[in-house]
């Protein structure tokens, strides 16, 4: 369960003060499937960012699993992210030296997985994301929608209970990008948490809930 309290999170611009997320109160149960949505410059990114621990609040509480996680070290909230939280991006940050394999396979490493165990997993990741022809493959050699296959899979290869999506469908054209969305509701599907950021009303409809947002602050929450 991820719970937000009195969440904010500010930048200097000069003299003055920015509110990137204002008092941000927010409960997401586990398995839940939610979209956060509004216009460029409302919080929604700076929002998933500290959800995943990749940005820290200037003030409130964040609780993960029921555990305080604002305060821990970076090494504390890496090794959180590693093992619980899964994220993809609209521009897939795949390492380009690295083939599609390499790629998936580099969470199993840092995480200390055995080579034995990684293989097989990696393997088993590659079939169900219809990559096996791919495998061997660098991003560039890849199109838009295997890119983000190979994302989905990276990000899933550690079987964390909660994903991520920042505009997962933001380079990819419809077709391509319902083919994304299915294979991330499946995720849900199977009990993960999904979060998917988006600016596109029709994707975020999706999400049994969604949330509005504003200027850094939650406008709208319902369940669809």
């Amino acid at each position: 369960m991820i719970r937000l309290q009195s969440i904010t999170r500010t930048f200097h611009m000069g003299d003055q003060t920015v509110y990137a997320l204002n008092d941000i109160n927010l409960q997401i149960d586990s398995g839940e499937y939610v979209s956060i949505m509004g216009p460029s410059g409302s919080g929604k990114s700076t929002l998933l960012n500290i959800i995943g621990l990749l940005d820290q609040p200037n003030g409130g509480r964040y609780e993960l699993d029921g555990r305080p996680v604002t305060d821990l070290t970076e090494i504390e909230q890496a090794r959180i992210r590693r093992e619980k939280i899964g994220f993809v991006f609209q521009s897939f940050h795949l390492v380009p030296r690295l083939t599609a394999a390499e790629n998936i396979e580099l969470p199993l490493i840092l995480g200390g997985i055995p080579a034995e165990q990684r293989q097989a997993r990696v393997q088993a990741a590659l079939q169900a994301f219809e990559l096996l022809q791919r495998a061997q493959h660098r991003p560039a050699e890849l199109s838009g929608g295997q890119r983000q296959r190979v994302a989905i899979a990276r990000a899933t290869i550690m079987q964390p209970s909660v994903i991520l999506a920042d505009e997962p469908t933001g380079n990819l054209d419809h077709q391509i990008g319902a083919e994304v969305m299915v294979l991330l509701e499946n995720l849900h599907h199977a009990g993960t948490t999904l979060i998917i950021v988006t600016h596109d009303r029709e994707l975020g409809a999706r999400a049994h809930r969604q949330i509005g947002m504003r200027d850094g602050k939650i406008l709208t929450d319902q369940h669809s």
